[in-house]
C-alpha cells in the first residue's frame, strides 16, 4: 500500500481548505453564475407561504383556434430557456417568431401558428398550501 508524501498531503490539504472557502464565500456573496461555488437560487429560494407559486407555459394558437402546447418536444425549445430570457421577450414579443418557426419545422403536417404567447399562470397559495385557485396573466404576445 502506497502512503502520501507530506507534499502530497498538503497539497490535498491546500485544496480541502481553498474549495471550502469558495464554498463559504460564494454562499454569503456568490450567484448563479458562480455554481457550484454560488447558490443556485432556483433552488436555494422559496416565495413566502402566502406568495403565489408561477407556473410558466408557452402556448400557441393554431389557424383552426385550437390552443396548443409549446413544450421542448413539440419545438426543441426548453422552458429555462425561454424563462431566463423572459425579460427580453416582454421587451420584443416578435422573438416569439422563433418559437412558432421551431413548431412548424418540427410539426410540418400541423396547422400553422397565428400567435404565441407567454403564459404565468399564478397558483394560489395560502399557508404554504395550494388553494386550487390560479390566475393566469400573458407577458408576452407575438402574431404574425
Amino acid at each position: 500500500m502506497d502512503t502520501l508524501t507530506t507534499g502530497g498531503r498538503a497539497a490535498r490539504l491546500l485544496a480541502t481548505v481553498a474549495a471550502g472557502a469558495l464554498l463559504l464565500l460564494g454562499t454569503f456573496w456568490g450567484v448563479d453564475d458562480d455554481f457550484p461555488f454560488g447558490p443556485f437560487r432556483m433552488y436555494s429560494t422559496a416565495p413566502g407561504s402566502d406568495e403565489p407559486a408561477p407556473d410558466t407555459r408557452v402556448e400557441g394558437v393554431d389557424t383552426t383556434g385550437a390552443v396548443v402546447s409549446l413544450t421542448e418536444r413539440s419545438t426543441g425549445i426548453r422552458r429555462a430557456e425561454i424563462e431566463g430570457q423572459m425579460a427580453a421577450y416582454e421587451a420584443d414579443p416578435s422573438r416569439l417568431r422563433q418559437v412558432a418557426e421551431a413548431y412548424a419545422a418540427r410539426n410540418p403536417s400541423a396547422p400553422r401558428l397565428v400567435e404565441v404567447r407567454i403564459v404565468i399562470r399564478y397558483e394560489g397559495v395560502r399557508d404554504s398550501r395550494p388553494t386550487r385557485t390560479h390566475a393566469d396573466e400573458t407577458v408576452a404576445t407575438w402574431k404574425p
